[in-house]
């Protein structure tokens, strides 16, 4: 059994009334479903909200291909996060592409300490957060292993790949503060997703970007 394991929360499949398969990343064991016995109080959800950071004991599985987790608690409160809005809502889209485009038993190095680093990041910051996804959805492909130059990007981005080119080349204080209005903003993100989907063979269809465009408007 692995002890304290720190586990970021990607999503969430119930398993009838009291058991959960929570879809997870973590540095021991990548991208990875964990079974959660004794889910009897709605309560205890809360522990498994998007891009949550928690620390539990995990099992390797015995007699199937299931891990199972148990011990499980809150290693951050992410208070800047759970009490506000839109910052709920890029966690909701951050935790879907990253649940989306790991595959289940993948794992890279250094990606959940980047993962950690977006999430604290974002708990942090006051203001100015409206273009943390386009930032988020960048970093990520270099993450990934791709490294896009702004060339890479301008089949995916078209007429914004300027735009574009500035968040590659400025600092996160600065790319923060890039003008854009709504429509640009979201016509930026669904571009660079075409660029993961392209690179990663893959149909992503991440719902929880309408709800940006709706918040971010």
């Amino acid at each position: 059994m692995h002890s304290n394991t720190d586990i970021i929360v990607l999503h969430v499949t119930k398993c009838g009334e009291s058991s959960a398969v929570v879809h997870t990343l973590s540095r021991e064991y990548g991208r990875r479903g964990l079974l959660v016995r004794g889910l009897g109080k709605k309560a205890s959800m809360g522990r498994f909200l998007p891009l949550n950071i928690l620390e539990a004991d995990i099992q390797p599985p015995k007699y199937s291909k299931m891990y199972t987790v148990k011990n499980i608690v809150p290693k951050y409160p992410l208070n800047g996060i759970r009490n506000n809005l839109f910052k709920n809502s890029m966690t909701m889209f951050m935790s879907e592409v990253l649940f989306r485009v790991i595959k289940e038993g993948a794992v890279e190095d250094g990606l959940y300490e980047w993962c950690e680093k977006n999430i604290m990041l974002l708990d942090a910051i006051d203001s100015d957060f409206s273009n943390f996804h386009i930032r988020f959805l960048l970093e990520f492909s270099v993450a990934l292993g791709f490294s896009p130059e702004t060339e890479d990007l301008m089949p995916f981005v078209s007429d914004h790949c300027h735009t574009v080119g500035r968040f590659m080349k400025e600092s996160f204080a600065e790319s923060m503060l890039i003008p854009l209005s709504g429509p640009v903003r979201n016509e930026i993100a669904e571009g660079i997703l075409r660029y993961i989907e392209y690179h990663t063979d893959s149909a992503l269809n991440i719902n929880s970007l309408k709800v940006l465009r709706e918040l971010f408007a």
